[in-house]
This record gives structure tokens, C-alpha cells and sequence, in this order.
């Protein structure tokens, strides 16, 4: 795929779409398909600071089937996604495009008609196993979703693409399920999280979108503090760091820092120079998020803000990034 400038592809928008991104009142709606990114990419809306940041592993040749979706809405709502190929560089990665362009699709849909993000969410989850079915390809995708509105958070997965929550100090707030044996057998208390990373079985999953008998597993509402840190990442970083590292780099600092440490230790695994610590080679693909706070620069301020994050305006949705 062409490698665009500021790391995304552009999104070639029909005119419907582009006049359903007016409707909806959409600040941002941006998503990296298939793209090798040299350092995150960094926005900031009135609501919220994002980093997201794509790679793939350094011990292929073939292109990332990694991806993600990024939504921003006018009433501060917003929607981030990620999702992991599997099937072959082909197959893979149009499997997980397939997947963030349905839901990005079924989100915006509901939103135009006034429904909740979660029935939009959970169209797109749908929707997106039928359609990565119907490539007939025998490829398949993880897929892990947020919502937050009005500072509650939910989160919505399938695979062992994954999620925390992480409070300024330290504090693990919430953690996500793997749907895959090691990831059961850690729920459960059978496995440590140092044999889990250790595991011979660590890349068996149980539940994937286009496989067949998908299971859309819906987390709690968790209500996010204002210097609460959100992560979603496919298995590329939880491979190669302990969620303890993840929650000890993610819990505090500019998340321009954040993004930084997280894409340069799990690099420096999968390339085996981290010591005899754990290494798998992947492509990864994560995102961080953090509610503003007073400190942050408005929507239309298209000078850096806090956290050296660029503002955003909603003419770059039509621009399309």
C-alpha cells in the first residue's frame, strides 16, 4: 500500500460518505490500513489525546495486516479500534480491513440516526464477520473496540488483541480476557502472567471474527478518572511486554513519550536484544487514550496542544487526514 504522508492512508470517502461525516457531526475519522509508521500518529480533539502507532513485525518482508480506526464526534463521544489479520499477509490484512471499514460504516450509520455508539458497535461486529466471511479467503481478524462518552468507558472484543486501564499511579483499573486457552488459563489462576508470555501455546486463539462462531464479548462500563490511560494493541505488544511494563511506561507522561517507549521496547524484543526477556516478532498495532483535561487546547485549535499532540478541526475529515 502507498505510504502517506503523516503515516495513514488517505480515506478515498464516496460523496454519501463524505455527507454522512457532516450529518454526524464528525471532528475525526481516520484509519491506518496496511501502513508502516516511523513514530505515532498523534491528534487531540476537545474530548480526549490519542496516539496510534502501526508496524510490522521486523521479521517479515510481506506488509502489516495490522490496523486501526480512530472516530472523534462534535459531543465528544469517541470510538477507537484495532485489529490483527491472521490468514497470510493477504489474507490478513484485507481481513482486519475489512472488519474497521464495517464498523467505522455501522458506527456512523447510527450515529446519523441517533442511535447509542454500542448498537453502532455492535452492527459493526457483526457486520464484520460477514463480510470477512465473504472475502473466502479462510482469513480472519481480531478485533477490539472502545467507546467513551461523557467519561465511561466500554470495551468490546474478540481474539487476544487486548485492553487496560491503567489510573495516573499505577493503578491497574481493568484488563481484558484473551479468547485463547492461555489467556482462559490466566483468568483462572492455572498460569502466571510470566509463564502466560512464556507459554508454547501463547499464539492459539479460540475466537476470531470471520472464523465462524464469533463471540462479541462486552466489557463493563467503566467510568474513567481524568488522567486515566486507555491501551489497545493487538498481540504484538502483549507478546513482547508484561502488562506491568505496559502500565508502568502508559500511566503518566505525554503520551507522545508513551507511544514512544511502547513501539521502542516492544521493538527491541521482537528483535531478541531484550536480555532473555520474552520475543516474538509481530506486527502491532496499538492505541493510547486519555480524556483532556483543562490543559488541553479546544477543537479548531490547530496549534500543538498539550502532550505535543496536533489539534484537529472537522475540515480534516474531509480532507481525509
Amino acid at each position: 500500500m502507498r505510504r502517506a504522508r503523516g503515516g495513514f492512508e488517505p480515506v478515498a470517502w464516496t460523496v454519501e460518505e463524505a455527507q454522512l461525516t457532516i450529518a454526524t457531526g464528525v471532528v475525526e475519522r481516520r484509519h491506518w490500513l496496511g501502513v508502516d509508521l516511523e513514530s505515532a500518529d498523534c491528534l487531540a480533539t476537545a474530548t480526549a489525546r490519542i496516539a496510534v502507532f502501526t508496524r510490522r513485525s521486523p521479521a517479515k518482508d510481506a506488509g502489516n495486516e495490522d490496523g486501526a480506526f480512530v472516530l472523534a464526534l462534535a459531543d465528544g463521544r469517541s470510538l477507537v479500534a484495532v485489529a490483527d489479520g491472521v490468514g497470510g499477509y493477504a489474507g490478513g490484512a484485507r481481513a482486519s480491513a475489512a472488519a474497521l471499514t464495517a464498523l467505522e460504516r455501522a458506527v456512523c450509520e447510527a450515529v446519523e440516526r441517533g442511535a447509542e455508539l454500542r448498537d453502532g458497535v455492535l452492527d459493526g461486529f457483526e457486520s464484520a464477520d460477514r463480510e470477512v466471511r465473504a472475502l473466502g479467503i479462510g482469513a480472519g481478524t481480531m478485533l477490539c473496540c472502545a467507546t467513551v462518552e461523557n467519561g465511561a468507558l466500554r470495551l468490546f472484543h474478540v481474539g487476544d488483541s487486548a485492553a487496560l486501564v491503567t489510573g495516573q499511579r499505577g493503578r491497574l483499573k481493568h484488563l481484558t480476557v484473551m479468547h485463547s486457552p492461555v489467556g482462559y488459563a490466566v483468568e483462572a489462576g492455572l498460569l502466571d502472567a510470566d509463564e502466560a508470555i512464556h507459554h508454547a501455546d501463547r499464539h492459539l486463539v479460540s475466537n476470531a471474527v470471520g472464523l465462524g462462531d464469533m463471540r462479541i464479548e462486552i466489557g463493563p462500563l467503566l467510568r474513567m478518572a481524568p488522567r486515566d490511560t486507555l491501551v489497545l494493541a493487538s498481540d504484538g505488544l502483549w507478546d513482547n511486554l508484561r502488562v506491568d511494563e505496559v502500565v508502568r511506561i502508559a500511566r503518566s507522561g505525554a503520551l507522545v513519550k508513551v507511544a514512544g517507549e511502547l513501539q521502542g521496547r516492544a521493538r527491541e524484543r521482537m528483535l531478541g536484544t531484550g536480555g532473555g526477556e520474552p520475543a516474538k516478532p509481530d506486527d502491532l498495532v496499538f492505541v493510547v487514550f486519555r480524556g483532556n483535561d483543562r490543559r488541553s487546547s479546544p477543537i479548531g485549535d490547530t496549534r500543538r496542544g498539550t502532550d505535543g499532540m496536533r489539534g484537529t478541526d472537522g475540515r480534516r475529515a474531509m480532507e481525509g487526514g
